[in-house]
């Protein structure tokens, strides 16, 4: 089984960019670092929400989804296990 890829932003060594001149350029680094980091707090946001909707929406939508069925069905006939 593969293994899961991390979303944690790993830390950065000594020294920066090799061959950069200090301060150069530091805006547009800071401003990407800063839109992936949102992207991937929105990114796991969305995720877990969606996980608690199916979690706790998939039975009601079976349920609903058989209520609108032909033939009509009672509910103690959808909620029965035969």
């Amino acid at each position: 089984m593969a293994s899961r890829p991390s979303l944690k932003a790993k830390p950065k060594g000594k020294g920066g960019r090799k061959g950069a001149a200090p301060g150069a350029d530091d805006g547009e680094a800071t401003r990407a670092a800063t839109a992936v980091r949102l992207v991937k707090e929105w990114t796991t946001w969305t995720m877990k929400t969606a996980k608690v909707a199916a979690h706790y929406g998939f039975i009601p939508l079976v349920i609903v989804i058989g209520m609108n069925s032909e033939p009509k069905p009672s509910i103690t006939q959808l909620l029965s296990p035969v």
